[in-house]
């Protein structure tokens, strides 16, 4: 059991720490629960409703014990864009970290947007701007297919329907400082990363979410291009571990991906 497992190797890092000692509690409660099966999860103050229990564990680890989305700034009222915000729990750790932030939530999910709304508003989490629409190139919409728990994307080929979208670049431009911008956005960044080239001068920390799908191109090096062309420096590190991966060309239980990279980009 995959509970067991994480408990052995992870433990005694865990316990140091609150968050950790928290997250080890929310894969007692909540980490065999059934698959895609929407449930509400306690954490701390917060009572959220998730869709999928397992994916919302390693959204709390990820963002609040392992801290992917934390930066420093100078900035008394930092900017922050959230791209592909799902419920919101990354919305919780930017109101936390940085109270007087301007949070802009972006969820091309109608469904999943709902749901983060409704989170926010359920729990006092203010003064966020939702925007129920893809980032994207164009404001001509985007075809997204549904998938499991939190894997909505372009390349999906199930129950796909048209989404609004807006372009990225455009927001940003009208932005004179953004101090984080955050994408996971589910295999569209490559392109939207591309059509932002020109438009990244004055973002000072970018979280990538990186994805490759099967049968479809593995474009890390043109998102890597606009980082570098764009003054960043960065750093790589990957979840998904592969055991033997010149044999194995698959992740264990991902029948989608073959590649899944975190990206940390930083101005020096």
């Amino acid at each position: 059991m995959w509970v067991f497992r994480f408990l052995f190797t992870e433990a005694a890092r865990l316990l140091r720490s609150v968050e950790g000692r928290r997250l080890l509690g929310l894969a007692f409660r909540y980490g065999d629960r059934p698959r895609n099966q929407a449930i509400d999860v306690t954490f701390g103050p917060y009572r959220f409703r998730v869709p999928d229990a397992l994916s919302f564990v390693w959204q709390y680890r990820e963002i609040f014990v392992d801290e992917f989305y934390k930066f420093t700034t100078t900035n008394p009222n930092p900017v922050i864009f959230d791209c592909g915000t799902n419920i919101g729990t990354s919305v919780v750790y930017f109101r936390q970290n940085y109270p007087n932030a301007r949070i802009v939530a972006f969820e091309a999910d109608e469904q999943i947007s709902a749901i983060l709304q409704d989170n926010l508003r359920k729990n006092q989490i203010s003064g966020v701007e939702v925007i129920t629409k893809a980032v994207w190139t164009n404001e001509e919409g985007i075809w997204f297919g549904s998938d499991q728990a939190d894997s909505a994307s372009i390349f999906s080929q199930t129950d796909r329907k048209l989404v609004p979208s807006v372009r990225l670049r455009d927001v940003l431009l009208r932005e004179t400082r953004i101090d984080m911008l955050k994408m996971d956005i589910e295999g569209a960044e490559t392109a939207v990363l591309t059509d932002c080239h020109d438009a990244l001068a004055h973002v000072q920390n970018l979280f990538v979410e990186f994805h490759a799908y099967l049968d479809h191109p593995q474009t890390l090096t043109d998102v890597m291009k606009v980082l570098e062309g764009s003054g960043f420096r960065y750093y790589i590190n990957t979840s998904q571990y592969r055991h033997a991966p010149l044999v194995n060309h698959r992740y264990t239980g991902n029948d989608t991906m073959d590649l899944q990279l975190n990206i940390f980009a930083y101005r020096n």
